[in-house]
């Protein structure tokens, strides 16, 4: 996706909402990703969020749409499906010098999962672009960390208002999930023999990020990628016991001082049982 440095306003990305909130099928365009969250930096894209009802949705009306604000003239729209099963569509353009991705969001899976982020239920789905796999309540975790811009029925202000608080359910369930952190250690020691680096850092990394998600839910913080999952821990309001700065210097071979695999393992072993023992639900 693109990198340029964003010059965009408020106001334009506001048309650019309305606008698209009045193509066929299109029910609701929030503003997501770092910009939501106030994360963002100069070359940061700007990710709206297209919710759409599938039986109406209009991929050529909103191409047409584009040429209102692209700088390059008219997009090619990414059907739903076009980008693998979880990541439905859209469209990458630039706008006053700025990258825009407009991302399509199937209003009634979203909304599916909602409800099962509400009840502590999740899956870890394929998908390009994702080597954890795609957490299917990220798609709640996106609404509820968006900042609605148009939506004119009011449907993501309703499935905001049930994701608020962080639901104590889901909460429950990712710390649930760290015994399969536990198990990622006991299967890295197999690759030792081989001295099977890919094996024995898939295994590592892995655990690391079911550790993450873990403290991100002891935190009530919504992740919706592997990207940052494991470093931004550090920030997060709650002692982590500086899980992300060993996690992240471990898998750093210019920062990590072991001699080899078996090293790595031994202290991701460590912040695997430290996340384990720091998230025990209290008797």
């Amino acid at each position: 996706m693109g990198q340029t440095a964003g010059v965009i306003t408020d106001e334009r990305l506001q048309q650019m909402a309305d606008a698209l909130a009045g193509v066929p099928g299109v029910v609701a365009v929030v503003l997501g990703g770092s910009r939501a969250r106030g994360t963002h930096h100069a070359g940061s894209d700007v990710d709206l969020g297209l919710y759409y009802r599938a039986d109406d949705l209009d991929p050529d009306a909103l191409a047409r749409t584009s040429e209102a604000f692209s700088d390059n003239g008219r997009v090619d729209i990414v059907a739903p499906g076009g980008w693998g099963p979880w990541v439905n569509g859209g469209g990458w353009l630039t706008a006053n010098d700025t990258a825009v991705d407009w991302i399509l969001r199937d209003l009634d899976r979203v909304q599916e999962q909602c409800r099962r982020a509400v009840a502590g239920e999740y899956a870890f789905h394929a998908q390009p672009g994702h080597p954890l796999g795609f957490l299917d309540v990220s798609y709640a975790g996106e609404v509820a960390t968006s900042v609605p811009l148009a939506d004119p029925h009011g449907i993501i202000a309703g499935l905001r208002s049930i994701l608020h608080p962080y639901p104590v359910a889901l909460r429950a369930a990712m710390m649930a999930n760290l015994w399969q952190a536990g198990f990622l250690i006991d299967a890295a020691h197999k690759g030792l023999p081989k001295n099977d680096a890919a094996y024995v850092m898939l295994c590592c990394s892995t655990a690391l990020m079911v550790c993450a998600h873990a403290w991100h839910a002891a935190a009530g913080s919504w992740p919706t990628n592997e990207k940052g999952l494991v470093v931004d821990v550090a920030g997060l309001d709650i002692d982590t016991h500086n899980f992300a700065q060993t996690a992240n210097a471990v898998l750093n071979p210019g920062e990590y001082g072991g001699d080899d695999l078996a090293d790595v393992i031994a202290t991701v072993a460590e912040l695997v049982e430290g996340t384990r023992s720091a998230l025990k639900p209290n008797p």
